[in-house]
């Protein structure tokens, strides 16, 4: 009886751990901004980012910074102004935010 009640303790157990769903170890979506090189806007995007890791963004650049950030990630977007996701000025974007112009941007962390 002993080994029974073990046994379906197991069973049931791992049953547990392979049923509920694993954390996400990504955003799914695109984080799209834009950025100016040659004094021309061009198009950046971010798809399907790391969870829990910074991202520089693509064209962004001491001198100018990204703008116009846009997350259809599912999961929240923390945008900085500086480079390494480090500094006191930043904006969390939700899923489905987007700030106009004004919100520059150098580097993203997601969630």
């Amino acid at each position: 009886m002993r080994l029974r009640n073990t046994l379906l303790a197991v069973t049931s157990a791992i049953g547990l751990v392979i049923a509920v769903p694993v954390s996400a170890n990504a955003a799914d979506g695109v984080f799209r901004y834009t950025y100016r090189a040659d004094g021309v806007e061009h198009p950046g995007a971010v798809v399907d980012p790391k969870a829990e890791e910074c991202v520089d963004l693509k064209g962004a650049t001491e001198a100018d910074a990204a703008f116009s950030p846009v997350n259809r990630t599912n999961g929240a977007a923390v945008a900085f102004l500086e480079f390494g996701c480090v500094g006191d000025v930043y904006r969390v974007l939700n899923p489905g935010d987007s700030a106009g112009r004004r919100l520059h941007v150098r580097s993203v962390l997601f969630s």
